[in-house]
């Protein structure tokens, strides 16, 4: 079993509140090598590098550490998603202002009191966003969005320049890895074929 820590701040100034971070971590049992640190403004798990290579790290019976509900996630119920790819990698996570420990029956229950509450705050935006694009629809301007993987192609290209893993851009990206396969293997071939064109020439 091994004791991972995830620290985060919003600038590079925060240089201060990084530091009581990682003693905070140090202190509930992470060590420098199991303490993963990046200095950005985004919660968005595209964005943060480290975050992914930590999940990507995790193995049954590990633990993630986090000081605060807000250095990892922007809402409860993107920490019930984080929860959910910890829990699925067999470990367990602890918010330590928060006193939760998902890996105890107590916090497990706390855990859960909180994702219920946040499970019935999304019923209730996405009843609102629903009722929305019916509106939108009626008059015209819904234009829906485009497919999430083509979004994200773009990022997952450049996670896979950076040296990341497949897995850790999958983690990153919020996308299943087959979806990081289809989409590098498409660049593959646009490059391949841009290639031959320019050969043409």
């Amino acid at each position: 079993m091994a004791i991972y820590g995830y620290a985060r701040t919003s600038t590079i100034d925060q240089v201060a509140g990084l530091a009581d971070q990682i003693f905070k971590l140090k202190e509930a049992g992470c060590s420098n090598q199991t303490i993963y640190q990046e200095q950005i403004s985004s919660v968005k798990m595209e964005d943060r590098v480290e975050f992914a290579k930590v999940l990507s790290a995790l193995r049954p019976g590990d633990i993630l550490v986090f000081t605060s509900l807000s250095r990892a996630a922007r809402s409860m119920v993107h920490m019930v998603e984080i929860e959910e790819k910890v829990s699925r990698s067999g470990g367990s996570i602890r918010i330590l202002d928060l006193a939760i420990d998902t890996g105890t029956p107590a916090g497990r229950l706390t855990f859960n009191l909180f994702a219920s509450i946040a499970q019935f705050e999304r019923e209730n935006m996405l009843e609102r966003q629903r009722v929305g694009i019916a509106a939108a629809k009626k008059t015209g301007k819904y234009k829906g969005r485009a497919p999430t993987a083509r979004v994200k192609s773009a990022r997952v290209q450049a996670l896979h320049a950076k040296g990341l893993t497949k897995q850790e851009i999958a983690d990153a990206c919020s996308i299943g890895i087959a979806s990081v396969y289809r989409i590098l293997k498409a660049d593959s071939q646009t490059t391949m074929l841009v290639n031959k064109l320019d050969g043409v020439h």
